[in-house]
């Protein structure tokens, strides 16, 4: 058997980085050796891990867990704040990041690329670790291509920080790629109340919900003369990312710089 992949996973004691936890600790080919909660208050190692004495280190800070533990990869879902500076805490000590957390600009990503080709190790940014979400934002920039009118509503519980979400903004991008940038809508509207009609994005507009008891939903609408087309996928349960995290955890030891987009790792 190969030797074992180190994880250290950040936002552990989330609802996403449990599921994570759980994820690596079944694995036969992961090691979990670091579990860092970044949230305030004290870190009960047993209620984070499931296996009090593990030799797993439980911490809220990251640099320390990284310093103490021989980690390969870091999986990070904690919050869009701390997405840049926990990226670059992990290229410091050599440890490739696999971000589930959004908020990256284009420029910092073009910076992470370079820090990680620097070092010879890969990292990947991913707005979303699901299968069907990808396929969904894959269809989408299918159909606009031929239907070049379109608008996004993805929706959200109302914890979440940012928005649009990381998965729209993607859609929007490999939607921008596949049509003519064309403004849409009468031009003579009118906004009456601020913020309306969604926020601009290359012609088109995106509408973020934040509702409570609402988990990630996103729909993406298609309008020609006659006709409509919409392609929408919902999530139901977080398990559902696993798969995906998973994948990214084991194919990232083999590549040099920063992939930004799951997709990239699918066959």
């Amino acid at each position: 058997m190969s030797q074992k992949i180190n994880v250290a996973v950040a936002g552990a004691a989330g609802r996403m980085g449990r599921e994570v936890v759980k994820m690596v600790l079944e694995d036969p080919e992961l090691q979990l050796v670091a579990a860092i909660a970044t949230s305030a208050g004290p870190v009960d190692a047993g209620t984070l891990v499931g296996k009090p004495n593990t030799g797993v280190i439980v911490t809220s800070d990251l640099a320390e867990a990284l310093a103490a533990c021989k980690a390969d990869v870091l999986v990070d879902f904690t919050n869009p704040k701390s997405a840049m500076p926990h990226t670059e805490i992990a290229l410091a000590y050599g440890v490739r990041p696999v971000m589930g957390t959004t908020g990256f600009t284009p420029e910092q990503i073009e910076q992470l690329d370079k820090q990680c080709r620097d070092q010879g190790i890969g990292g990947l940014i991913a707005p979303n670790f699901s299968i069907g979400a990808i396929l969904m934002m894959k269809f989408s920039a299918m159909a606009a291509k031929y239907f070049p009118h379109v608008e996004i509503i993805e929706y959200h519980g109302d914890q979440k920080l940012d928005a649009p979400s990381g998965t729209s903004i993607k859609t929007a991008e490999w939607i921008a790629e596949a049509r003519q940038e064309i403004r849409q809508g009468n031009p003579n509207e009118e906004e009456v109340i601020e913020g309306a009609r969604g926020g601009y994005y290359n012609g088109f507009r995106i509408h973020s919900v934040r509702l409570p008891g609402v988990f990630a939903q996103q729909e993406v609408v298609f309008g020609a003369f006659g006709q409509t087309l919409k392609i929408r996928h919902d999530s139901h349960d977080r398990a559902g990312y696993m798969p995906g995290v998973n994948t990214a955890i084991k194919k990232i030891m083999s590549v040099t710089g920063m992939v930004y987009g799951f997709e990239h790792f699918l066959d």
